[in-house]
């Protein structure tokens, strides 16, 4: 097989357990109830991470994108100070050991209000540690400081400059600690008016060396200076060139196959065409709705004929 398969964030059949890892809160709430209740929820969250994780392995899922919201509003506290955290860190570090054990490849994609190259510096600052914090977790795990453990991010708006906001994603990459460099990649976005896979490649890959993450769907929907071949390749030259195994994320159009009401970029619930990977060996995150349910028919449809 020259594809590992993963899914992200929330596995289906165990939420239907009340097994989730994304267990959070209103801010109205927090404030009320502070950090004791927010490490209380992280605690009920790693322990889940860990279950889940524990069902990939029994189930030859070597690839799965964890949840960004583990330590519900941990922007607003050190994850430290935690009155739980001696508990946390050592389901966490177990967590990272079984994963490592079955060959299970984690990774983050922090949401698009993370955005280094903002023109706004509160921004950029929040950014900074945010990304952070998640690489925090991810040694906490004992995952690896590179790519094969990535923090995935787009670069964010073009401010109607894309050169200009190419040059603050590079610049400001360089305020984040080395172990959140070592493990940060960036991804084609959904619009034409951003980045697709070449612009991504001449403005970040060339200047600061992180490998790029080919999304398929997004490329559908992105800036068309490259045919689908060759923005694949040219993304596979960037791991290529890290030694660290390629991953790429695939999606179909919900638009296309299912309803026609919603937007262009929303991901469909179930899979209606494979990831052209012309034969190379890659990891792919499946980004459809149906989790790992979707994943599971994929294998069956596309990888066991």
């Amino acid at each position: 097989m020259t594809i590992n398969l993963g899914y992200a964030c929330i596995n289906m059949e165990l939420q239907e357990q009340k097994i989730c890892s994304n267990r959070g809160m209103i801010k109205r709430t927090f404030q009320s109830k502070g950090v004791a209740y927010a490490s209380e929820l992280a605690l009920i969250n790693v322990k889940a991470l860990k279950k889940i994780i524990e069902w990939n392995n029994t189930n030859g899922i070597k690839v799965y994108r964890m949840t960004s919201c583990l330590f519900p509003w941990f922007s607003e506290y050190d994850i430290f100070t935690l009155p739980d955290i001696d508990a946390i860190a050592d389901v966490l570090s177990e967590a990272g050991e079984i994963a490592m054990s079955g060959g299970q490849r984690l990774s983050f994609h922090p949401g698009p209000f993370n955005c280094l190259a903002s023109p706004n510096e509160s921004v950029v600052r929040k950014t900074i540690a945010e990304l952070d914090a998640h690489s925090v977790q991810m040694d906490l795990m004992g995952l690896p400081q590179s790519t094969k453990a990535k923090i995935n991010i787009h670069v964010g708006g073009a401010y109607g400059e894309h050169d200009k906001a190419l040059d603050r994603f590079c610049r400001n990459f360089a305020r984040l600690a080395p172990n959140t460099q070592s493990r940060l990649t960036v991804e084609n976005d959904d619009r034409a008016s951003l980045y697709s896979t070449k612009m991504l490649y001449d403005g970040v890959f060339s200047k600061i060396g992180i490998p790029i993450v080919f999304d398929s769907h997004h490329h559908e929907l992105g800036p068309q200076d490259l045919s689908y071949r060759d923005a694949f390749y040219l993304a596979r030259q960037t791991w290529n060139k890290v030694g660290v195994k390629q991953i790429c994320h695939h999606s179909n159009s919900k638009k296309k196959y299912e309803d026609s009401s919603v937007r262009d970029s929303a991901h469909s619930d179930w899979y209606y065409t494979p990831f052209e990977n012309f034969g190379e060996n890659v990891d792919v995150v499946l980004e459809c709705k149906m989790k790992e349910q979707a994943l599971i028919k994929y294998r069956q449809d596309y990888l066991c004929a």
